[in-house]
């Protein structure tokens, strides 16, 4: 079962946890900083990078749909 990233760019900070811990699935925006979701169904290989993300981000802008 494959998983799907939620982002709430309207509470996000832009602390950058998301880009620091998984780059392959998160950026940030030039103009605000906020939260840019690169890939929104990870790959298998790249799940657990996704839910430390998730787990890191300091606004709670990060979810997952299962």
């Amino acid at each position: 079962m494959s998983i799907k990233i939620i982002a709430d760019r309207s509470v996000c900070v832009g602390s950058g946890n998301c880009a620091f811990t998984a780059p392959e699935l998160f950026d940030q925006s030039e103009e605000d900083g906020t939260v840019l979701v690169i890939k929104d169904v990870p790959d298998p290989d790249q799940e657990e990078a996704a839910r430390e993300a998730v787990a890191y981000c300091p606004s709670a802008a990060l979810s997952l749909h299962e």
